[in-house]
Formats: structure tokens, sequence, C-alpha cells
């Protein structure tokens, strides 16, 4: 694979069968696609068509069939389950519809989490940079609140800081306004666009909102297992 330092993933050929023998359901149907640095890029299509089994297979919750799949530069295919779970934790971060926040703690401890797994930094880094990123989602005024006296749309932005933790190449983001009004999937859509183009990550969204699919760089649909640019 050539050499491309915005290229962040390249998949091809990716196919997925869930289920066993002759109930096999073929789930993902030759796959392909490439996603390069600050660009939003979103997935749309109806309910069933296999847009979250893909994202958690770009994720490497989940392995394919067959096909090959490479990420920062390495292909990750044939990486056994520590290799996957070192490298998901490196390069990989993950925004979901519930943001999973632990309401006992902080904004800024519910972001260091990840950090504190990963064993890189020290106690004054972390408490660095996990200001920094909540700064960057516009909470820095809020890092030393409880999450449960958060709003919906601040804690899902706690999320996103959270998922920058460990300074991924490629955020991952499903329905990550699904919980949301108007107003509040606005905000969080613009925090995302401004995190893709200010730190040089790839963003990948699964989403039912037309509004975030006209407002992404590319837009990806899905139907019956098929991606179509």
């Amino acid at each position: 694979m050539e050499t491309d330092p915005d290229l962040v993933l390249s998949c091809e050929g990716i196919h997925r069968y869930l289920g066993q023998d002759e109930n096999a359901v073929h789930v993902l149907k030759d796959v392909s696609l490439q996603l390069h640095a600050q660009r939003v890029y979103s997935i749309m299509g109806p309910s069933g068509c296999g847009k979250s089994t893909l994202l958690y297979l770009l994720g490497l919750l989940d392995r394919p069939d067959s096909g090959t799949l490479w990420i920062s530069g390495q292909e990750v295919s044939g990486m056994d389950d520590r290799e996957l779970s070192h490298f998901r934790n490196q390069e990989i971060g993950f925004v979901f519809q519930f943001h999973f926040l632990l309401k006992e703690f902080t904004a800024l401890e519910n972001v260091q989490l990840p950090m504190q797994r990963a064993g890189r930094l020290n106690r004054a880094e972390m408490n660095e940079r996990g200001a920094h990123l909540l700064e960057l989602v516009g909470l820095g005024d809020k890092m030393h609140r409880g999450a449960h006296h958060l709003s919906g749309g601040e804690q899902q932005r706690v999320a996103i800081a959270r998922a920058l933790a460990n300074g991924p190449r490629l955020l991952l983001a499903d329905e990550p306004t699904g919980n949301l009004d108007t107003v509040n999937s606005n905000k969080i859509f613009e925090v995302l666009q401004k995190i893709a183009q200010e730190t040089g990550l790839a963003l990948l969204i699964v989403t039912h909102n037309a509004q975030i699919g006209t407002a992404s760089d590319q837009v990806f649909s899905m139907k019956d297992g098929y991606l179509v640019e």
C-alpha cells in the first residue's frame, strides 16, 4: 500500500456474515472506502442496512470475514486480539448515541479515564490534557462539575472530549446526536467538525440526520450491505 500521510483509513473488499451455516446473513458486501485527515464523512441509510456493523468493524470491535483494512498505514486484518486492543486504544476514538459517563465523576475525571488506562501520562499531564480537551469542546468552565449536573448536550461534549483523550487519528461516531434536540444536535456536529479540522483526525459519523449528511465533506449511502458514495 502506498504511503499517504493524509490517508487515515482504507478498506477494500470487506465482507461480513452474521450467524452460522444456512442461517448466516450477508451483512456487508464488498465494502471499500478511504478516509482522509481533516475530513468529515457520513454514512446514511435505513435501519438494518449494515451501518453500525461497518462502524464497529472499522473500529476494530469486530473482524471481517474477508477483505483488508489499513489504519494509520498499518494493515490490521491479521492482528491478534491483544494487538487489536492496543492499536484501537491508541488510534481510534468512539462517540456513541449514549454518552456512558460515570455520573459520580467530574467532567475532567471522565475525560481522564482513557489516559489512565493507557498509562502514558502522569497526573499533572493528564490534568493539563483533560483541561485542554474540555476547552476544545467548550466546557473549560465546567471541568470540575459532576457529570450528573451537566445537560444532555454538555454530557455528550464530555464524551467527545473523552474519545480524544489518547490522541486518535480516527474518530467514529454512531448516531452522536440521536438523543438530542435540534439546537444541541447542531452544536455537537459543529464541535465534531471543529475537532476534525483542528486536530487533523478523520471523522466518520453514522447518522439518520439529513442536516449532518448535507454538512459533511463526503456522504456514503448504505443499502442492503452495499456502500455507495
